[in-house]
């Protein structure tokens, strides 16, 4: 879910593409060599990166589990 502050992703992005993103985003907080004002954008950026990896475990999870049912 995208607010006003969240930025958009591609639609096209893999789960795989948005975790090494997200791990990149992760490591470039960590080393603090970043603005106030970058670090926010990061920081936002990362969230929405989470929310999507979240989203493609979520959906990988009901598919197993309706596999399983089957």
């Amino acid at each position: 879910m995208t607010t006003p502050d969240t930025p958009a992703l591609p639609d096209d992005l893999t789960y795989e593409q948005a975790r090494d993103e997200l791990l990149d985003v992760v490591n470039r907080l960590e080393s603090g060599g970043e603005s106030l004002a970058e670090s926010m954008e990061l920081f936002k950026r990362g969230e929405a990166l989470a929310a999507l990896c979240e989203r493609y475990l979520t959906e990988a999870r009901t598919t197993i589990e309706a596999a399983r049912e089957a």
